[in-house]
């Protein structure tokens, strides 16, 4: 468990140093902290309190990867920019966020997901996706679940004052 602990404060020690930088630079030139993350990452917790979530505008997260993907072809991003896998680049093991987080090809996550999200029937999305119910369940607990494990990351501070503070009896 420790060493575990130490990989993920490394990791996240390592996004917030961007954020840093990144403010750094924003400031001196009086300009504005844009952020990248989209909707699979915002909601699902795949970003870092106070790092690559702490920004100035939100103009992508309320977007599916495969809409940033559309996008992102639309504006005719380079090619190279459009095929290399996301990663969190954090740490040196090989892996893109697909296989360390979401667990899922991001075009059959999104189908589940916005499914799940405007309530349609598990039985019609497992015959129309050809899955069967039960994936779609355990796809639909897992959205479940990350969202509410990572829910702190975006939670605003709590705030103290004097009228919160409790008093001895």
């Amino acid at each position: 468990m420790r060493e575990f602990l130490q990989i993920v404060a490394a990791s996240n020690f390592k996004q917030r140093t961007r954020m840093a930088t990144l403010y750094y630079h924003a400031e001196l030139r009086n300009f504005a902290v844009i952020g990248t993350a989209n909707k699979n990452e915002h909601d699902q917790g795949f970003m870092v309190k106070y790092g690559d979530a702490a920004v100035d505008i939100k103009p992508i997260g309320h977007l599916y990867k495969t809409q940033v993907y559309q996008l992102a072809a639309h504006l005719e991003v380079p090619e190279a920019i459009r095929q290399r896998p996301p990663t969190s680049d954090t740490y040196s093991a090989s892996c893109t966020q697909e296989e360390f987080f979401f667990r899922l090809p991001f075009d059959v996550m999104d189908l589940l997901w916005f499914a799940q999200q405007h309530e349609i029937p598990e039985a019609d999305v497992a015959r129309v996706m050809g899955l069967t119910e039960a994936q779609v369940r355990r796809a639909y607990l897992d959205f479940a679940n990350k969202a509410r494990t990572t829910n702190y990351v975006r939670l605003p501070p709590l705030e103290i004052d004097e009228s919160r503070v409790l008093t001895p009896a």
